[in-house]
This record gives structure tokens, C-alpha cells and sequence, in this order.
């Protein structure tokens, strides 16, 4: 084996369809036999009828999607520093499996349900004054340091999530991760406090005929299966 082109299929309800997803996961192949990479490129392209996704394109990757037609998602981020606080009177976090279970309905059960076993996902419950937040993030590597929390699908009521983040950062704080790397996207709001706006965050694309970007998540996908 010289090359893989890794990738990872779903099928997701969209505007009350089922639509078929390919995530391009992991690209790979030993340099004497780069110029065949292509082949690889246009065998998973060749496939009709799926939506495909590159979430973490990196290096000569970029430029060879705009070329085959990917759009690059809005990226907006803002790094936040997570900060040490005491959760205010009617606010609770918790990751307990029990409580995820009992309180997630709908579209948010079943992202939990088919993510609560996936590598690198992690998943946080907000309960506030009788509505609830959900939270999917992962564990990220900048040069090296694993400090980052990366939001990947924010459920429920995103509200609550925007109202309660000083408690979630101050969850994520335990758990090891001082900053967390907010993108727009995902979580629909920007946190507050100290935190800056990254010049360039990292690329994500898709390339789709009759799907917008706003149905675009980060799930079913390396980012939630792959920890690095």
C-alpha cells in the first residue's frame, strides 16, 4: 500500500431529506508515488449523489479542492481564554451520561447517541432556569500544546449556551483546556471576556450542488473520530 485517501459516510436529514454525506478524512501517500494522487482524489469525487466535506485541509490540499470545486466555509473564530468561576445560582454543567440521556431530545438524541462512544468527542449538558444547552467539543493541538477546546455542534437551547459560557469555560478549565478556539459557525454567538480574533483560522470546505453552507456541521467526521 502506497496511498489512502481515508474517508468517512453518513446520511444526514436535511430540510427533511436524507441526504448522503462524504467526509475526506485523511490523505496520505508516500512521495515517489505522488503523482498518482489524483486518482485517489477523483475516485472518491467520482461518487454520485453525496455532499463531500474536508474539515482539516491542510498544505497543498487547499488550493487542489478549489481547483475540484470546494467552497470554503466561514471560519470566523475567536480564541477565549477560560477562566476560573463558581456556576451561579440555577446553572449546572454536566457531562453525566444519565442526565445527556434523559434531558437530549429530537436531533440532539441522536447526535449523542451516535457520538457518545467516537474518540475524540466530548460532550457537555448546560441546565439553566429550566431550559438546557448541548455542547460537543473536542481536544485540539496548537504547536504542540493540547490546551484548545474546539466546539463542534452546540444543541438544544444555544441561548442558554451564550448565557452560561463563563460556567463552560470554567468546566473546560478543569478539564485541562485554558482556551477554547470559538467558531461562529458552530456555536451561533461569540463568547465574551478576554479573547482575541484569530487573523487566520483554519480552512474547512465542502463541495455540494444543492446543500448551503449553513447545513454544514463538523459531525460524522474525523474531528469527532480522530484525536490528535
Amino acid at each position: 500500500m502506497v496511498g489512502v485517501y481515508a474517508a468517512v459516510y453518513s446520511e444526514r436529514d436535511i430540510a427533511g431529506e436524507r441526504v448522503a454525506f462524504c467526509n475526506l478524512a485523511a490523505f496520505c501517500v508516500l512521495e515517489e508515488y505522488r503523482t498518482h494522487s489524483l486518482r485517489l482524489v477523483r475516485a472518491l469525487l467520482g461518487q454520485k449523489g453525496y455532499v463531500f466535506t474536508d474539515l482539516s485541509p491542510s498544505g497543498n490540499v487547499i488550493a487542489l479542492n478549489e481547483r475540484l470545486g470546494f467552497t470554503r466555509l466561514d471560519t470566523a473564530t475567536r480564541l477565549v481564554a477560560n477562566l476560573p468561576r463558581i456556576s451561579g445560582r440555577g446553572t449546572r454543567v454536566t457531562t453525566d451520561p444519565a442526565a445527556l440521556e434523559r434531558t437530549l431530545t429530537g436531533r440532539d438524541a441522536d447526535v449523542y447517541r451516535d457520538h457518545r462512544e467516537a474518540p475524540a468527542a466530548q460532550h457537555l449538558l448546560v441546565e439553566r432556569d429550566g431550559a438546557h444547552g448541548y455542547l460537543v467539543y473536542r481536544r485540539d493541538r496548537r504547536k504542540r500544546l493540547p490546551l484548545f477546546a474546539t466546539p463542534l455542534y452546540a444543541g438544544g437551547d444555544r441561548g442558554v449556551l451564550r448565557q452560561a459560557w463563563p460556567a463552560v469555560g470554567a468546566h473546560l478549565l478543569r478539564q485541562g483546556l485554558p482556551l477554547t478556539l470559538a467558531e461562529r459557525r458552530v456555536l451561533g454567538f461569540a463568547p465574551g471576556g478576554p479573547g482575541t480574533e484569530l487573523s487566520q483560522p483554519r480552512p474547512k470546505m465542502f463541495r455540494a450542488a444543492d446543500v448551503d453552507p449553513e447545513s454544514i456541521d463538523h459531525l460524522y467526521s474525523e474531528l469527532t473520530l480522530v484525536r490528535w
